[in-house]
């Protein structure tokens, strides 16, 4: 009798037991259901705002992260930590009013002792993005718990757009006062908190228990890292992922669409170049550095490289934005122009006989797999004035960022998202002698950094327009970098997924998705 009981009560276990495990594969699988998986060729550099200058690691903060101000779709500027703020003295002075139920994800208030120290840590570390907080604030103080004080070097108009950016995040205050983190998981007061980490082959983000929006409409991101397009777009059809994101090459776009996939295209101001170390020979003679930017055919480049989903550019401020100016194509015409670029080169010394001998470097998988073909038709294009011979060179994303501030590469092909809605981000970051150290050119130009400066304290739109003007005519005549296109961004998704959305800055905003 106890025996039969005994089995009885093992049944019994038994079915429990099959019970609450189909209760838990459901669940589990309603859970998996809600969690996004975001596949990207690109990788995150440092987890860090303080040394971090990428999109995407930038992407990444801003969805871990949370400043004073952000932007909502229509490109405005509007509250976010900061309740309101007020300008005093001209422009010079900004107070900030801080909400106050704005918590990181272990329960830290975000308050003002907070935002203080994350800004001054960015002003000691001096890592490549401090130009954004150490070329406009002189100092920032705590006025009391929930108010913060900026007084500028000079006053700044758009300051409130500089605000917005991941230097002026708040981190937790894990983070050291003197030190980079690059690998830091503490994160801030944004709509997710950092899960785990494991660099290059996937970030997992889970919601912030105490972030005071509006909640996402997942359960949790993954983004997975990609060696290349075909990778990428594999993942996609194999159901891995379910959004993918930078970067599928253009010939993917149309024949995923045409298998029912979600294709967004995504407007915006990004913009591809060429660096020029100016400061070394052969480059440091400016008819070299005109004579490669009249050689350039940007016509080719859209139609050969990028099969339509890029346009000609002709200034590093994008088209479509007000004060942009197309110096380039005034200079140089729509190009390219083979007998001024041999003209020049004669001029520098050289001939088909003695040829400029140039190294361009590209990066294999940050922007894509179309990154070679780029390359060899821009060392196509310039070896057709029979006085240029081109050695291509290459070297991975986190390798090549170091190259480049430091002046190791002739001359090297870079792609630029906008840090703020503005166009001296254009200009600024690329051409004042005391911001941009980052791209590893060498170029300074006192009446350069004089105009931007005049700009950067005008309210005058109409004023600043005519200094971005010459401005822009001088980057045409000195030539420390070659504008080269202009494009879209586009995100493929699977069917499941329901919503998505892109910031103006286009960065995908993580808590949008839902599937």
């Amino acid at each position: 009798m106890a025996l039969a009981n005994t089995r009885v009560i093992l049944a019994a276990i038994i079915v429990i037991l099959v019970i609450a495990a189909g209760f838990y594969i459901l669940f589990s699988r309603q859970q998996a259901a809600n969690v996004i998986v975001i596949g990207t060729t690109d990788d995150v550099t440092e987890l860090d705002p303080a040394t971090s200058y990428d999109f995407f690691t930038w992407e990444v903060l801003s969805n871990v992260m949370a400043g004073l101000v952000t932007y909502d779709q229509q490109g405005n500027i509007v509250p976010y930590l900061a309740e309101r703020w007020e300008s005093q003295e001209g422009g010079k002075v900004w107070i900030f009013y801080l909400r106050q139920d704005a918590k990181f994800p272990d329960g830290t208030p975000c308050d003002a002792d907070v935002v203080v120290r994350s800004i001054k840590r960015v002003m000691t570390i001096q890592g490549d993005p401090s130009w954004l907080v150490t070329e406009f604030v002189e100092n920032v103080e705590a006025l009391d718990q929930w108010t913060v004080k900026f007084t500028l070097k000079q006053p700044t108009g758009y300051f409130l757009a500089v605000v917005a950016t991941p230097p002026y995040y708040p981190v937790h205050p894990n983070y050291p006062e003197d030190q980079p983190a690059p690998d830091a998981t503490w994160g801030g007061c944004g709509p997710y908190m950092i899960d785990e980490f494991v660099r290059d082959q996937y970030l997992r983000l889970k919601p912030n228990p105490n972030f005071f929006g509006e909640e996402p409409r997942n359960d949790g991101v993954i983004i997975r890292f990609y060696e290349g397009s075909e990778d990428l777009r594999s993942a996609l059809e194999a159901g891995e992922i379910d959004v993918a994101w930078r970067t599928l090459n253009p010939s993917d776009l149309e024949d995923l669409r045409s298998k029912g996939y979600n294709v967004k295209e995504v407007p915006g101001l990004f913009i591809r170049y060429l660096v020029l170390r100016v400061s070394q020979p052969p480059l440091d003679n400016v008819a070299v550095r005109q004579a490669l930017a009249a050689a350039i055919d940007r016509q080719d480049i859209v139609d050969r490289v990028f099969r339509g989903t890029m346009e000609p550019l002709y200034s590093m401020v994008p088209s479509g934005m007000w004060g942009h100016y197309p110096a380039f194509k005034e200079k140089y015409g729509e190009g390219p122009n083979i007998d001024l670029a041999r003209q020049l080169l004669s001029q520098a010394g050289y001939s088909e006989s003695n040829k400029l001998q140039v190294e361009l470097w590209y990066t294999p998988e940050h922007y894509g797999d179309t990154e070679a073909a780029l390359a060899a038709v821009i060392k196509e294009q310039w070896e057709a004035t029979g006085m240029i011979s081109v050695e291509i060179k290459s070297s991975e994303w986190g390798t090549y960022v170091d190259q480049l501030s430091s002046g190791q590469m002739m001359i090297s092909l870079l792609g630029w998202y906008p840090d703020y809605l503005d166009p001296d981000n254009f200009l600024t970051p690329f051409l004042l002698s005391t911001a941009n150290s980052w791209t590893g050119t060498g170029y300074a130009n006192p009446q350069v950094d004089e105009l931007l400066r005049r700009a950067m304290t005008s309210s005058d739109m109409n004023e600043r327009a005519q200094l971005y003007k010459q401005v822009q005519e001088i980057l045409a005549e000195e030539v420390p970098f070659i504008p080269l296109v202009q494009g879209k961004l586009f995100v493929v998704t699977s069917t499941e997924v329901t919503s998505i959305e892109v910031s103006p800055l286009q960065f995908l905003i993580y808590s949008s998705i839902s599937k």
